[in-house]
């Protein structure tokens, strides 16, 4: 049961790094020196889904965490 659970953090895991690498915040260099407007737009589409994802991952790798911290 412990090797299900590792190779599961570490698929979670995997994937958590992924959604949160693929996100896109448009925070170049022009916004440090004061050149990025701050609109809100709201998330559509790929966007959208990335950012459930991202919470469900992070949430289910948590879970499997403490799950974990509590079998053992």
């Amino acid at each position: 049961m412990d090797k299900i659970l590792g190779t599961i953090q570490i698929v979670i895991s995997v994937l958590l790094i992924l959604s949160i690498l693929l996100q896109n915040r448009g925070a170049g260099l022009s916004e440090t020196f004061g050149g990025g407007g701050n609109v809100y737009q709201t998330k559509r589409g790929f966007d959208k889904f990335l950012f459930i994802s991202t919470v469900i991952l992070a949430i289910l790798f948590l879970g499997t965490a403490f799950y974990s911290l509590i079998q053992s």
